[in-house]
C-alpha cells in the first residue's frame, strides 16, 4: 500500500492511490447478469468538486460503452469522512493510524457489496485529479471496471491541495431469507422438477456444514453467491438427468465479512 506524506501547496500534477478487495465469492457468480444501474440524483450535501469528479467519470465510463455507476449516499459518506482525515493529517493513503481499512469503513457506513475498490488522490483541482486517475493504469481500471455498479466521492481542502477519494462497490441487494428463497424456486420451476418448496428440512441443512435434515433425500447441493441470477451448474447437471421429480429450498445466514455479502442457500432433490 503507498502512503505519501505531503508538505505544502501540490504542483500542477496530482499524487495518487488506488486500492481494490474482491469478495471470496466472486469467483463463483462473476459470470452472471448484473443488474441495470442508472445515475440516481446526487445528495443535496454533495459539493461541486465531488459533482465534477462523478460527471468526468460517468463521461469516461460512457465512451468505453459502460453503464454509468450509481451514486451511493453511504460510499459518499464514507470517502468524505476519508479524504477529511487525509487533509487534516496531510497524508496521502487508504488508511490512516487509528482507520479502519476501506471493507470496514464502507461496511459501516452501511454498504453491501461483492467487490470494493477505492480511488485516492491529492492535486490543485478535481481535472486535474481526474486525469491522474486516468493516466495511471490501476485508477483507470477502477474507473472502467464494468463490475463495479455504485459510486460514494468524498472531497476536502487542505494544505496540500485538494484531498479526494472515490469509492467504488459492486453492490448486493439486501434481500431476507424468505426473498433469497422465493428467488431460487423461482429458478427451479424453470427446470425438469414437477415440484418445489421451501421446507424446514433444507432450511436446517443450509445451517449445517455436513450432511442434511429429513429423509429420502437422494441429492444436496450448498452454494454461497453474491447474486441469485442463476443456479449452480452442478445442479442444474443433475436436474438434467431427470432421476429427481422434487426440490426443496431452504435460505440461512451467508459467511458475511464485513460489508462483503453472499447468499448461502441449500438445495435438496428428491
Amino acid at each position: 500500500m503507498k502512503t505519501s506524506r505531503l508538505f505544502g501547496t501540490a504542483g500542477a500534477g496530482a499524487a495518487l492511490c488506488f486500492l481494490f478487495f474482491l469478495s471470496a465469492a466472486q469467483s463463483q457468480d462473476h459470470s452472471e447478469n448484473r443488474p441495470p444501474v442508472r445515475t440516481l440524483p446526487l445528495s443535496t450535501h454533495a459539493s461541486t468538486d465531488e459533482k465534477l469528479l462523478l460527471d468526468a467519470t460517468n463521461r469516461e465510463r460512457a465512451a468505453a460503452g459502460l453503464l454509468a455507476l450509481k451514486w451511493d449516499d453511504a460510499l459518499a459518506a464514507a470517502a468524505r469522512r476519508h479524504a477529511q482525515l487525509m487533509a487534516r493529517e496531510n497524508v496521502l493513503s487508504h488508511q490512516l493510524p487509528g482507520e479502519p481499512p476501506l471493507d470496514q469503513r464502507a461496511a459501516q457506513a452501511g454498504a453491501k457489496y461483492a467487490m470494493v475498490a477505492e480511488n485516492v488522490a491529492v492535486g490543485p483541482g478535481p481535472e486535474e485529479i481526474h486525469d491522474g486517475w486516468m493516466h495511471s493504469p490501476g485508477h483507470r481500471r477502477n474507473i472502467l471496471n464494468g463490475e463495479l455498479t455504485a459510486i460514494g466521492i468524498g472531497t476536502a481542502r487542505g494544505s496540500g491541495g485538494l484531498f479526494a477519494t472515490q469509492d467504488f462497490t459492486r453492490e448486493v441487494a439486501d434481500l431476507s431469507l424468505a426473498q433469497q428463497e422465493e428467488k431460487v424456486v423461482s429458478l427451479l420451476k424453470g427446470t425438469d422438477l414437477n415440484v418445489v418448496d421451501v421446507t424446514e428440512d433444507a432450511r436446517k441443512t443450509c445451517g449445517m456444514d455436513r450432511g442434511y435434515a429429513g429423509d429420502s433425500v437422494l441429492y444436496i447441493v450448498r452454494f454461497e453467491v453474491t447474486g441469485l441470477n442463476k443456479l449452480p451448474e452442478e445442479l442444474l447437471e443433475k436436474i438434467k438427468t431427470r432421476r429427481y421429480r422434487k426440490g426443496a429450498v431452504g435460505a440461512c445466514r451467508g459467511g458475511d465479512a464485513g460489508g462483503f455479502t453472499r447468499y448461502r442457500i441449500a438445495v435438496l432433490l428428491y
